[in-house]
């Protein structure tokens, strides 16, 4: 975008998408413009979907204002009283203000200049006029954007929750600007009544007069007190989302951890809290002793809501936690900077680990219970609560930590030690003067403590399934036992891409066969896999079907080797992935020979396979299957350079030339020292091939092997010898032919050497009935 964008408005097509490119740079909020609500989609639909614009209003209006508009609280300003009415009138300042603005960075200011003086001839003697208005013309946008795509952007409602909050904060702030007003005509009124006679009928008057205005502030009252603690309760509504988000963040799931928001509005709320109790101690005579003693119950119980709820977790320690290995938090404290005057009392944290069964004790209100028996010892589990100049930021980080010994609890018969889960409990007492002493505690999010990494998988599974599933407002830490197919593929789509760090998911093909892995059901539709629902048990507790692992192990052990060795060639769509033998088949029946895709083993934990298309002698094609690659292999040699080094793979499936599909990929080697003592060796990969036919022959297409049919896959692998030489012009391809002077001293292998070597290999007649395996030539 340029700088001077803003000079360039065209007066004959105020709608041109480029004319809403610097209202961004104007506007009041640093939001991208990838995350504005509305309007940088609604100025890309065509105009004759939105009927809803004025004479007084007209459309070119609207699209000067741009996203400027929807940062507003139009839609709130639904009464008539008098602070919709202050808002509106605000509302209509601040957009003349803007379309002056805008006037000033025109060329040719005056079609701006001529709907601002329109506007305000229109709506300055009836700005609740204009606020219906506005908010009609947005409703409209939103249900076109809701019709078209079925939903919309969770940035806007973001957005629309913030202008909630901030239209309520308006309105208390106002009411107490009106308390305050109300209590002056009070004092007012009564010198008055000082100076008036008492059989003087002005007395009566003016007795009625005040009683009217002490109605009306015990009324101001009550509704500020009950507004602020709905704003309370919306509050720490936010406050559970963002934690909320918080845990699904362990699995991958984008969030947006900054607290900076969260903490101006516990802030304002307590600002609003303060003032109020002074007025409610400044108007006591007024109110009387059970209205302000019932105020100050409301109001002390608001407080002390919000300043419990203000100490949180804000980093949280590693979920799958190993005993005697050093681990990180943060704690925050909300409120510390307003509450903790200068010079600070110091404030430490402690950390404590605690059982499932002691969080529940918390949970039902025992503070203290959760402490009376030991579950483990961690080691630097005290840190000074501090607030930060730079960020005013209130925070407690522990930086050593070291779970140094683990107390088990019992356990079921069926349950592992990878399904216990325990929390970190983070607790400090501060004291806010005149004895009014807290006790603030934060749990953290569950933890799985492992005491070897081959508990590690296990424990991951339980936290996945944690973090996925947990119901908001449970008992620490009860989750349910099934849960729906559809949310599981939302997690694993989530996982895989979050471990793999990609922007390319799960497609519809891969959910199809995960649904038959995890339920071992090859007949099942798509549609029918929708409406199951998936156990704990199935996830990570039962062997698959002739396999030795869990789902979940499987899946996981693809993550990782996707993670280190493919992450780029999945992000390109080079890798079909999830796909079952018989799903490639079908797509490799028509396929020209040579034709090949990859997906991802099901036989292995961590692999990945080549299928392609070969000709028979007798014309005919079929599919074979090539030996996964593991991640033993791709450390040797990379999946470009492997399918590189084989001619049988020519087009990637299902129309990409190979050399074109992975030309971003391939390792040109670098040049090596050249010893003219020895030969130097190149590594490359070889499909096998049948060695020497023994007398009595292979077993024929119809005989039953003991490894299952061999006719329709390669036989194992078999070590071929090539030799390179490299010199000063550089390497050479290979075979190549020596040099005759050295020929007649080289002999090429016999038969018998030859066996020998393939003995050499030391690897069995058959790595799989169905698997040709690759091997790597090693050239002397």
């Amino acid at each position: 975008m340029r700088n001077d964008a803003g000079r360039n408005l065209r007066k004959t097509d105020p709608c041109d998408r480029s004319l809403c490119l610097p209202y961004q740079l104007l506007s009041s909020t640093n939001l991208p413009h990838s995350k504005m609500a509305l309007w940088s989609v609604v100025c890309d639909m065509p105009p004759e979907l939105f009927n809803d614009y004025s004479e007084e209003f007209p459309r070119n209006l609207r699209c000067f204002l741009g996203d400027w508009l929807e940062k507003y609280p139009w839609e709130f300003i639904t009464g008539s009283d008098s602070f919709s009415a202050y808002m509106a009138d605000s509302l209509l300042s601040a957009m003349m203000e803007k379309l002056q603005e805008l006037a000033n960075k025109n060329c040719q200011p005056s079609l701006i200049l001529q709907l601002t003086a329109n506007l305000e001839n229109a709506y300055r003697r009836d700005p609740l006029q204009l606020a219906r208005t506005v908010k009609q013309i947005l409703d409209a946008e939103r249900v076109v954007v809701q019709n078209k795509y079925q939903c919309l952007p969770l940035s806007f409602h973001r957005q629309q929750e913030e202008l909630k909050f901030g239209f309520d904060l308006n309105k208390l702030q106002y009411k107490l600007q009106e308390i305050r007003a109300l209590y002056g005509n009070l004092e007012d009124a009564s010198r008055v009544s000082l100076q008036i006679n008492p059989v003087d009928s002005q007395f009566s008057t003016q007795g009625d007069l005040q009683a009217n205005s002490l109605q009306t502030l015990h009324t101001l009252f009550s509704e500020v007190a009950k507004e602020l603690e709905t704003a309370k309760t919306r509050l720490l509504k936010r406050l559970d989302i963002w934690k909320r988000q918080q845990q699904l963040a362990g699995n991958g799931t984008p969030f947006d951890e900054d607290l900076a928001p969260l903490q101006k509005r516990f802030e304002s709320l307590v600002d609003v809290c303060f003032k109020l109790r002074q007025q409610v101690v400044a108007l006591a005579a007024q109110l009387g002793a059970d209205l302000q003693a019932c105020l100050q119950e409301r109001l002390e119980n608001v407080f002390k809501s919000l300043v419990k709820s203000a100490f949180l977790v804000d980093k949280q320690p590693p979920q799958v936690l190993k005993t005697q290995t050093k681990f990180q938090a943060t704690i925050r404290f909300l409120l510390g900077s307003q509450l903790f005057k200068a010079p600070q009392t110091s404030f430490s944290v402690l950390a404590n680990i605690v059982t499932e069964k002691q969080a529940r004790e918390l949970a039902a209100g025992h503070p203290d219970a959760s402490l009376s028996e030991s579950t483990g010892e961690i080691m630097n589990n005290v840190a000074p609560l501090e607030t930060s100049a730079t960020s005013n930021a209130c925070c407690a980080v522990f930086k050593n930590m070291l779970l140094k010994k683990i107390k088990r609890s019992d356990r079921k018969s069926t349950e592992s030690v990878t399904e216990e889960k325990c929390a970190v409990l983070f607790s400090v007492k501060i004291n806010l003067g005149s004895n009014n002493t807290f006790l603030l505690q934060a749990l953290s999010l569950p933890i799985v403590v492992i005491v070897h990494g081959n508990q590690d998988n296990n424990a991951k599974a339980t936290i996945l399934w944690d973090n996925a599933f947990a119901a908001k407002d449970r008992i620490p830490f009860v989750i349910t036992e099934r849960v729906p197919w559809g949310n599981m593929c939302e997690t694993l789509n989530q996982k895989f891409m979050a471990e793999v760090q990609t922007t390319k998911g799960l497609l519809k093909e891969h959910y199809f066969f995960l649904a038959q892995k995890i339920f071992n059901d090859n007949n099942a539709s798509y549609e029918d896999f929708q409406s199951r629902c998936v156990t704990w048990s199935q996830f990570n507790k039962e062997i698959l079907p002739n396999r030795g692992f869990t789902f979940w192990q499987w899946f996981e052990g693809i993550l990782d080797f996707t993670k280190k060795y493919l992450k780029d060639y999945w992000s390109d769509r080079l890798i079909l992935g999830f796909v079952s033998k018989q799903y490639v088949s079908s797509c490799l029946s028509n396929a020209l020979p040579g034709t090949f895709l990859l997906r991802f083993s099901d036989s292995l934990i961590g692999g990945i396979s080549v299928a392609y298309v070969v000709r028979l002698p007798n014309g005919s094609c079929q599919v074979e299957n090539i030996q996964p690659f593991t991640a033993t292999d791709l450390a040797v040699r990379s999946l470009a350079d492997s399918v590189q080094d084989l001619p049988e793979l020519q087009i990637l499936f299902p129309n990409r030339l190979k050399r074109e599909a992975f030309q971003n990929y391939f390792n040109e080697e670098l040049p090596r020292k050249i010893n003219k003592e020895y030969i130097q060796t190149k590594i490359k990969r070889t499909i096998g091939t049948l060695p020497l036919v023994p007398e009595s022959g292979w077993p024929s297409p119809g005989n039953t092997s003991p490894l299952g049919p061999v006719d329709s896959y390669f036989l194992p692998a078999e070590s071929v010898m090539d030799i390179g030489l490299s010199d000063i012009h550089g390497d050479m391809d290979f075979p190549m032919q020596l040099d005759p002077s050295a020929s007649e001293n080289l002999h090429g292998p016999s038969l018998d050497e030859l066996e020998q070597l393939i003995q050499q290999q030391q690897q069995p007649l058959f790595h799989s009935p169905r698997n040709p395996g690759p091997t790597l030539t090693n050239l002397c």
